[in-house]
């Protein structure tokens, strides 16, 4: 263990168990520090430094680089911000002649200077601007710890601030939770790797969390240990009576409209199943007086038998001046839909039992008995219905949320929630981005989170991301991606959004709620056994070695024609 240094300086930032230090002793601190330069020019958010000449052995440590924090002596308080441009407008051919430098800084922040009675605090915003001939300096390790420990217990730790790797980068959890996050990122950039470890980190820390993911790519089996419910396509049920009228026509219709002759007769005969199996299951007779309440949408258990029964019998009662054929197709796709193995998982069960409550408490890890996340793998599903599935369960997690006044608060994470959520209304599901924008723009209000990550930016809803106040940006090569974040994030961070092409792997710039202020921040590393699947293919290994195996191709194609994943691994 190393000694303390009792020689060092310790600022009033470092001060712990002492008394507040007075404003003087935080002028004096202030002073100790190198200066870098002098503010020329203020204009609202931004400040004009020209920079000091080098000195000779300075470190390059102790330069200024785009995107450090610098301090500023504003009287008052100390403002901060942020380094968005450096430029030497004029540079001089006589080395005897020194330049002049220019760096333009963004104002974020300010530290009130403490008093008797009230220690120096950080908020965001400026009060008191700097004024021309100010000191400039670079912030000091003392005052980046204050700044990125100010959320106090209800902070966890993610990372490192890329300024100086000593500190700690933390997030707020009620922020990045009740306002919603997003992680956005070029497919390769560690997006995966970044929600990972954001909720280890909180489940670190609160072990009895309910979170729900949406894993298109069957990624985050083993990134939670023991703590995870894995629900694959051989697992996972979804009553296809829990799903509203839109969903039902999309598994049985994709893409068809609803004024359709099919549908509008499926419309008819829905609600008289459902009050066929309500009367028949003893409870009509509790619930006689509501019968007419039951609707398309009310989710009640109701038989296919009972719906092909109540088709038969229209088909039956039918004269000769009208036509069968639309009620013999809704018979024929409604029994071969339910016959189909792929949608075993939504049609198999052998009896209809109202299985709502155990249905939930399952998904939403009420009570987490050690296991507060589920992992709903997408990746087996048909095509057609993994838009569904998202609806259904992000509709529920919403409706649960609003009925339990949040009492049992729930996040949802989406993965390429593009997909589901597309800035073109006419493509996707509108169900599906419809209950994705109400947890978006009411999930504060009712418990429920929404975490996004996606790739492609300017294909995401723009109400979605309007609504994530926290933003882990990471690497972005696309500019129009690039646009379309910086019209989310607050104008004071997007000089910072400059620095996305060149970000490495792992690194992301974090702006808004969650985090103290916008910065630049390496995420810490995951253990080995927790990180998400990748599924990239290695074209070189791949192609290093003959496919010997005369069941390869049997073993693809009977999964092929499956639609899910029959047989471990294929290697």
């Amino acid at each position: 263990m190393t000694p303390p240094d009792n020689n060092r300086k310790k600022t009033p930032f470092s001060r712990k168990g002492a008394a507040a230090p007075t404003a003087e002793a935080f002028d004096m601190a202030f002073q100790d520090k190198p200066r870098i330069g002098v503010v020329v020019s203020v204009t609202g958010s931004h400040a004009l430094v020209m920079l000091d000449e080098d000195k000779p052995g300075e470190e390059r440590s102790s330069r200024p680089q785009l995107g450090a924090i610098m301090s500023v002596d504003a009287g008052t308080s100390i403002v901060l911000g942020l380094i968005s441009a450096m430029s030497n407008p004029a540079p001089s051919l006589d080395p005897a002649v020194p330049d002049v430098r220019i760096i333009e800084i963004e104002l974020i922040g300010e530290f009130s200077k403490p008093t008797i009675n009230a220690p120096a605090r950080f908020r965001r915003g400026v009060s008191s601007y700097p004024t021309l001939g100010d000191s400039v300096h670079v912030a000091t390790r003392d005052e980046l710890t204050a700044l990125f420990s100010v959320n106090g217990a209800a902070s966890v730790r993610v990372g490192v601030v890329k300024q100086d790797a000593q500190i700690p980068a933390t997030v707020n959890v009620d922020e990045i939770f009740s306002r919603h996050c997003a992680v956005l990122g070029t497919t390769g950039a560690g997006k995966s790797c970044a929600i990972a470890l954001l909720l280890r980190a909180v489940l670190q820390r609160f072990p009895h969390a309910h979170i729900v993911i949406l894993d298109p790519h069957n990624e985050y089996a083993k990134s939670f240990d023991a703590r995870t419910v894995v629900f694959d396509p051989n697992s996972f049920t979804l009553p296809y009576w829990l799903l509203t009228f839109d969903e039902l026509v999309e598994v049985l219709y994709p893409g068809r409209a609803r004024d359709s002759e099919e549908v509008e007769i499926l419309a008819d005969l829905l609600p008289a199943a459902k009050k066929m199996n309500l009367a028949g299951s003893g409870r009509g007779g509790r619930l006689r007086t509501d019968m007419t309440a039951i609707t398309v949408d009310t989710p009640t258990p109701y038989r296919i038998s009972e719906l092909l029964g109540l088709i038969d019998k229209a088909l039956g009662g039918l004269d000769g001046a009208r036509n069968g054929a639309p009620y013999k197709r809704l018979r024929s796709r409604i029994y071969t839909i339910s016959q189909d193995a792929r949608y075993a998982f939504m049609f198999g069960g052998l009896t209809v039992q109202d299985t709502l409550k155990g249905f939930l408490s399952e998904l939403f890890r009420i009570p987490a008995d050690g296991q507060p996340v589920s992992v709903i793998e997408l990746g087996g599903l048909p095509a057609d219905v993994v838009q569904v599935v998202v609806s259904v369960i992000s509709r529920l997690a919403f409706e649960f949320g609003l009925w339990s006044k949040g009492a049992a608060p729930i996040a949802l994470v989406c993965e390429d929630a593009h997909r589901y959520a597309p800035a073109d209304p006419t493509e996707g599901f509108a169900p599906t981005r419809k209950s994705l924008i109400r947890i978006a723009k009411e999930g504060r209000k009712t418990g429920v989170a929404l975490w996004i990550a996606s790739q492609r930016p300017t294909e995401l809803d723009p109400t979605v991301l309007s609504q994530c106040n926290t933003i882990f940006a990471m690497r972005l090569a696309n500019q129009a991606d690039q646009e379309a974040l910086r019209a989310a994030v607050p104008d004071a961070s997007t000089s910072l959004l400059s620095c996305l092409p060149s970000l490495g792997l792992g690194e992301a710039i974090a702006v808004g709620e969650g985090v103290p202020m916008p910065t630049r921040i390496r995420f810490d590393a995951l253990p080995a056994n927790a990180v998400p699947r990748s599924l990239t293919a290695c074209f070189t290994d791949g192609w290093s070695v003959e496919i010997e195996d005369n069941s390869f191709i049997d073993r693809i194609v009977e999964q092929w024609r499956a639609q899910r994943m029959l047989t471990p691994d294929i290697e």
